[in-house]
Order: structure tokens, then sequence, then C-alpha cells
């Protein structure tokens, strides 16, 4: 039977994740076929140059901009970690719901891709949260993932988004929408 990842040494997932990294790194490596900056610029999405630096101003900014978070979310997928707001997304929508049948199946929905333990796209939540956000689930409400939801928002915004600002990914937007405004060609 298998134990899931609460059964492996810390070493491994340590490995795990430093792994991870390191593919992400590789994807990066222009030799390799695989560039940022191609990446973005294939998506044939342009952005303009003071809204791409409006999303400096802080992670709330950013997550007010649509072209902002599709950016967000592009980078979130180079590093593997879009789940997150993935997560925070499926929230935003289940809030709407305003069928009460509707409203239990997408959260157990929700619940079971998020949140449960060793769910498919599982979000990084401490125990309480997760144990907090199950018993929610007996009176479903649109609230049930409010405390998930919002730790989730915080890793974001403290750990990807710090991450974002500095990227090549970044970088290469700013680049971008500087030569769209200029006429002049990017280098890729």
């Amino acid at each position: 039977m298998c134990r899931g990842l609460s059964g492996l040494p810390t070493s491994c997932l340590e490995r795990a994740k430093e792994f991870k990294t390191r593919l992400g790194i590789l994807l990066h490596k222009p030799e390799l076929g695989h560039k940022i900056g191609n990446w973005s610029h294939n998506t044939k999405q342009r952005y303009a140059l003071e809204e791409v630096l409006g999303w400096k101003e802080s992670f709330d900014h950013l997550m007010k901009s649509k072209n902002g978070m599709a950016a967000f979310q592009g980078f979130l997928k180079i590093e593997f970690s879009e789940e997150n707001l993935e997560f925070w997304l499926a929230c935003e929508e289940y809030k709407k719901t305003r069928s009460k049948t509707k409203l239990v199946s997408r959260a157990n929905r929700i619940f079971e891709e998020y949140v449960q333990n060793e769910a498919p796209r599982e979000v990084n939540l401490d125990h309480e949260t997760r144990e907090t956000t199950r018993n929610n689930l007996t009176v479903v409400t649109p609230a049930c993932f409010e405390e998930a939801q919002a730790k989730t928002y915080t890793l974001m915004e403290k750990d990807s988004y710090p991450r974002f600002l500095k990227s090549a990914y970044y970088r290469d937007l700013v680049e971008q929408a500087t030569s769209h405004r200029t006429g002049k060609p990017t280098h890729t």
C-alpha cells in the first residue's frame, strides 16, 4: 500500500524539491531551446510598459489586473507551482455560486482537488487549516474556504510574488513592453 509523501524520509522530500527547482532552471536555459522570453513571446501577449511596471506596486495590484494575473500564472507554471493560484481562483469562483446543490458539489471538488492530503494539486496548508476546512464542509457555505484561501494568498504574496519580480520571466516582460513601446525588436 502506498504511504504517500508523509511516509518518505525528509531527505527524499528535500531532494525532490531540489530536483523540481533544478528542472525549472533547466527550462530557462537558452541552449536547451526554451527561454522564458520566448515562452512569453510565443503567447503573443503584449503588455503596456506602465501596466507591467505597475505590478511591482503590490501583490494586490498584480492580482487585480487580469493581465498581471495571467503573467503571474505563466511564471508559476514555469516554477511548477500554479496550484496555489488555481486554488485561489477556484475559491473566487466558488464564492459566486448561488445554487445550494452546486455549492456542495463544487466545495467537495475543490477540497478533493486542492486541500485534502495527497490531493492531485495539493496546496501547501498547515494541518490545522486543512482540518478547519474539512470541518467547514459539514455545513457548506460560500465561506468554507476563506481561511485556506487567505493562507494561500499570503503564501503567494510572501513567497512566489517576490520571486516573480526578481525572475528573468518578469525582466523579459518588462523588456518586451519597453521594446514594443519604442518599436525596437527584443533579442531572444
